[in-house]
């Protein structure tokens, strides 16, 4: 059933076909008029708010949209050939006919459109950070605001990161395709390692604004599954990325209360977490595993498949201390060993707890702010002063008023033996 409200459908419509509608005209016209593109489906949009205030929405909004799209794109292309025609030859002989310039917008064309401009835009010719900004751009449908927002930065500092990027892509000459055989895995693999970027940006964001958060999240699983859908791309470690993400997200509206203060993973409500994500993700982990080889994705994956499970027995704990052992043994990184020592910790009682702290001061991750807040976590009921005083300097390191609330929530408890 077709929304009635143009203010609703709209913004919803935008989310979904905007990055259909660039990539498809950017794989017409060439990657150096990626503005332009981007122009026409700014202004196909504009067209449907004016239009659609007035009349009232259509029977196919989206068939309305790709049809104004094409519209306006064979119309910029008939402008852009009599330039040319002024330029190089004489208008007015018989040989100046101009033949209608083609758009296809068939289903296929758009679908493989819009893969082939995922791995234009995770091109390692350009940062990740500027990947990141140029896919919620490209790939997404987010304004300049929204980008913002999400890196706590200026518009300005965004602006500048988009130009650099196409700048790049230019200078490049990177061509709109999915690379061949020889080249895929190496290119997937940079392709995934900005999808977990993305979905990081939305599920560990510090910015306060929900809806853009839980977006940023929903746009890298729906990006994960142009992937999914391809068979060059179908492969196990896509599936166990996807599962990472299904399972993360299942849990998203138990960390993050009605004021934006995170909810640790031992305080969370376990009826709020989702099953039919939680589903999903056994479905993509179940898929990942027909390959021969375990990337950190089938890693992550079941050390979140594990967080899903409802149970604190010893079982689940020592599954997920294995997982992160091989993890670290496979790509170290010094946030995984600080995941580890908490998983150290719930496995087998009090004398695992100090073995933990041992490992956990190891780090040293002094601008970490969970670094401190699991020491605050593990001195408690062992040495209280140690605690408060881990859990302060974790506050000290908070960027937002949301998680200085949260630690107060544990210095409170800690000293004053009030509920957290």
């Amino acid at each position: 059933m077709v929304d009635t409200d143009p203010d609703a459908l709209l913004p919803h419509l935008f989310r979904n076909e905007y990055s259909r509608i660039v990539a498809t005209l950017v794989k017409r016209f060439g990657l150096d008029q990626i503005e332009i593109a981007e122009d026409l489906a700014a202004e196909t949009f504009l067209t449907a708010t004016q239009t659609w205030g007035v009349g009232g929405i259509p029977v196919n909004p989206t068939a309305w949209l790709y049809q104004v799209a094409k519209n306006k794109a064979i119309n910029y292309l008939k402008r852009e050939a009599r330039l040319k025609a002024k330029i190089t030859t004489d208008l007015t002989s018989p040989s100046s006919d101009l033949s209608e310039p083609s758009i296809d917008l068939s289903e296929k064309n758009i679908h493989d459109s819009v893969l082939q401009m995922i791995f234009v835009v995770c091109h390692p010719s350009i940062s990740a950070e500027a990947q990141i900004s140029l896919a919620l751009r490209v790939l997404c449908g987010f304004g300049i605001d929204e980008i913002a927002a999400a890196f706590l930065v200026n518009k300005e500092t965004v602006h500048k990161r988009l130009f650099r990027a196409k700048e790049k892509l230019r200078e490049a000459g990177i061509q709109m395709e999915i690379p061949g055989e020889t080249h895929i895995e190496s290119r997937l693999d940079n392709v995934m390692t900005i999808l977990y970027l993305l979905f990081n940006e939305g599920y560990y964001s510090v910015s306060q604004n929900r809806t853009i958060r839980k977006d940023l999240c929903l746009e890298a699983i729906r990006l994960g599954s142009l992937l999914i859908e391809n068979k060059n791309t179908n492969l196990p470690a896509v599936n166990a990325l996807m599962s990472l993400m299904c399972f993360h997200i299942s849990r998203f509206e138990a960390r993050i209360d009605k004021n934006g203060e995170l909810i640790l993973y031992e305080d969370q409500d376990t009826a709020l977490w989702n099953p039919d994500w939680i589903h999903k993700g056994g479905y993509f982990l179940h898929q990942a595993s027909r390959g021969q080889k375990i990337s950190k994705y089938h890693l992550e994956a079941g050390i979140a498949y594990w967080h899903t499970q409802k149970t604190d027995d010893n079982e689940k704990w020592e599954a997920i201390l294995q997982l992160y052992n091989q993890l670290l043994q496979l790509e170290y990184s010094p946030i995984a060993a600080l995941n580890r020592t908490y998983a150290l910790s719930m496995v087998k009682g009090p004398e695992q707890r100090l073995q933990a702290i041992e490992e956990a001061k190891k780090l040293n991750l002094v601008d970490n702010q969970f670094y401190f807040i699991l020491l605050g976590e593990l001195y408690s009921g062992i040495d209280p002063v140690s605690s408060k005083n881990n859990y302060l300097q974790a506050m000290s390191l908070c960027r937002t008023a949301a998680d200085k609330l949260a630690i107060r929530k544990k210095l409170d408890k800690l000293v004053y033996g009030k509920p957290g």
